[in-house]
């Protein structure tokens, strides 16, 4: 609903500031004197903010007042600014007796200015704005942060594939070109990011959206009012901050919108997705954090909440940020050439390059996963029926010329015969909140596994589709035997629960098993640490920080919240003169789940007393057992009382 602070990007500042302002510092600037110069010329610049993201993929956002910055330049530039260690996400690491980590700033990627529109300059009569610097987070001379996995997962990727190359002349050729042609390995990332937007304060009627969902009501629809302006506004914002957008639309979520006595809409419940540019791999991770400051600002702004959980309502479509990942190479003599491009697409789908990498993403998935997956939010989306992805498998297309859009595959191969530098992967598993930097070189790290395999085994790439198309019967080099990496088939239609478990494996349900999956397959674990990307320290600090954020979660939140949804279950059919045996019959099942729950009785705990206790002996295999049948006896509950209550006049 529209308030008074709607239209404040416009209004409280003077007209046509948008295009006055700073938004992206130009490379020309990052150094001393010009930073000086910039800052000088833009008085409304008031803070400069060092940007380090911890294990967790929070960023940092330390407020330094320009004047001390210019001060004292070239010391902050250099890396001479701290933080303590408590106030990141890196146990083990940046410990309360070891604390102090040092920010130095990052000069690779966009350096950008985040404006306050609730915080008008009173001199230059323009919003306040703070300088944010993208920066490694260094502790006793060791990089331990998210931006500096990714880099070394880059470099690794650039620096081992060249030199396969050059080992491998025959390969190089079969693109049609000599590895000594080959300038750099370029690869790509981009991401889409889906949302939910709603009126302060409203509850969802799961009802009604399902059956909008089932309709396909709001997909692709118009947007209206509020949500039509914040919508446009977040795409020329994020125009001005250079992240090139492409698309913004209606998701598959919603319910329609009502109108108030003024006209102005309310009511308003309903996901959104933007797209933009492929960009390099840290820019791309970047624009992430970027890109969702940006559309939480504008909407709110028009009186909107926004929101980027994974699954923000039970039982409708949650939220995915689909990560799209390819390889190119830029040419001495100039050009760009895609590297999972076939030499003869009407023939091959993919390049053996091709074919190696997503062999290598499915191949060593669940190490992959731990890093992708890795909350209960996120765990609460990945269910059978919701477009998300639960088996990993992967689509290709139904032939070279028709390219598959399977929707309900880990992975996608997405194609376009018109546009060869198009080519690239999709991976439907991370959610608004994954974090990018891991995500994406934990991708690159299994991508460069399989590559590995693909160029030294000579294979063509008739051979390497023979085998990722395998049944799961056939010998395989590579691949695992017994399991199934392709199917143009609707996944959960297609195929049994017991089915997809046989042929591509039992996904993890909780957050304790997806991590236990670093353990669980050491050879997999054993690519991500390859070549030192992530360190054993970098991996037992953030598999120590997702295990404590899961069990804080699960004992105040989750439990907690249970349990007042077990208490708002309450007998009221004796109030109705109608009331009969049925009506007690429903009641005393609904009842007898309640006590399981939730009561505890001198010869019996309730579940949620013994999930509390495995909790506190630190059982986290037992815990993770009691949440995933704590889960399903929350569902039959509420499946009982709303039938209960159904049947009350």
């Amino acid at each position: 609903m529209l308030n008074s602070r709607s239209s404040s990007i416009n209004t409280h500042a003077a007209p046509g500031v948008l295009d006055e302002l700073v938004y992206v510092i130009p490379d020309s600037a990052k150094n001393p004197a010009g930073l000086k110069a910039l800052l000088k010329d833009h008085p409304e610049i008031c803070f400069v903010s060092l940007v380090g993201v911890d294990l967790r993929g929070n960023d940092t956002d330390e407020k330094i007042p320009v004047s001390s910055f210019v001060a004292d330049i070239e010391q902050v530039l250099g890396g001479g600014i701290q933080t303590d260690g408590s106030s990141v996400v890196m146990p083990g690491i940046a410990t309360l007796n070891d604390a102090k980590v040092d920010l130095v700033a990052d000069y690779s990627t966009r350096w950008v200015v985040d404006y306050n529109w609730d915080h008008i300059h009173p001199v230059a009569g323009k919003p306040v704005g703070t300088l944010r610097i993208p920066s490694f987070l260094l502790h006793s001379g060791e990089y331990v942060d998210s931006r500096s996995v990714l880099v070394k997962a880059v470099r690794r990727l650039q620096d081992e594939l060249k030199a396969l190359l050059r080992s491998r002349p025959d390969c190089a050729r079969a693109f049609g070109f000599r590895a000594d042609e080959i300038e750099e390995i370029s690869p790509t990332a981009a991401t889409e990011l889906e949302f939910w937007v709603k009126t302060p304060g409203d509850k969802a009627d799961v009802e009604q959206l399902s059956t909008s969902q089932v309709l396909q009501e709001q997909y692709w629809k118009r947007t209206k009012g509020a949500v039509r302006t914040a919508l446009e506004q977040s795409l020329m914002m994020l125009e001005k901050y250079q992240l090139g957008p492409e698309m913004g639309h209606k998701e598959v979520g919603g319910v329609k919108a009502e109108i108030d006595a003024r006209g102005e809409f309310t009511h308003i419940m309903e996901q959104l997705e933007i797209d933009w540019s492929y960009s390099n791999p840290l820019q791309a991770a970047d624009n992430v954090i970027v890109a969702r400051n940006i559309i939480k600002e504008t909407f709110r702004h028009h009186g909107l909440d926004v929101t980027f959980m994974a699954k923000p309502i039970e039982g409708v479509a949650g939220n995915g940020m689909h990560t799209h990942v390819g390889i190119a190479a830029r040419m001495k003599g100039g050009g760009v050439r895609n590297m999972f491009w076939p030499l003869d697409p009407m023939t091959d789908y993919l390049s053996p390059i091709g074919w190696g990498a997503i062999m290598g993403i499915l191949k060593n998935y669940e190490a992959v996963g731990a890093l992708i997956t890795c909350t209960n939010d996120a765990y609460n989306r990945l269910k059978p029926g919701f477009e998300a992805p639960v088996a990993v498998v992967a689509s290709i297309g139904h032939s070279v010329a028709m390219p598959s859009r399977n929707r309900t595959v880990l992975v996608g191969l997405v194609r376009d015969l018109g546009n060869p530098l198009a080519t690239r992967f999709e991976v439907r598993s991370p959610y608004p909140r994954t974090n990018a930097y891991l995500a994406l070189a934990a991708i690159y790290q299994a991508m460069l596994d399989g590559i590995k395999f693909a160029v030294k085994s000579g294979k063509t790439s008739s051979e390497l589709e023979a085998e990722f198309s395998k049944s799961p019967d056939d010998p395989c080099e590579y691949l695992e035997p017994g399991r199934l990496y392709r199917t143009e088939q609707h996944v959960s239609e297609h195929f049994t629960p017991e089915e997809r478990a046989k042929y591509m494996g039992s996904p993890p349900a909780t957050v304790w098993e997806g991590l236990e999956n670093l353990a669980r397959y050491p050879e997999k674990t054993a690519v991500l640490t390859a070549g030192d990307v992530f360190t054993p320290k970098i991996l037992a600090s953030f598999r120590e920080a997702a295990v404590n954020q899961w069990v804080t979660e699960l004992r105040e939140r989750i439990i907690h919240d249970n349990v007042e949804i077990v208490r708002s279950c309450r007998r009221v059919h004796d109030t109705s003169p109608d009331a009969g045996e049925s009506d007690e019959a429903r009641w005393a099942r609904v009842h007898e789940m309640r006590l399981a729950l939730m009561k505890d009785t001198p010869g019996r705990k309730s579940l949620f007393s013994r999930l509390r206790d495995a909790i506190e002996r630190r059982d986290y295999a037992a815990a993770s057992a009691m949440q995933l049948e704590m889960n399903e006896k929350m569902a039959q509950l509420k499946a009982a009382y709303h039938e209960y209550l159904k049947n009350l006049l």
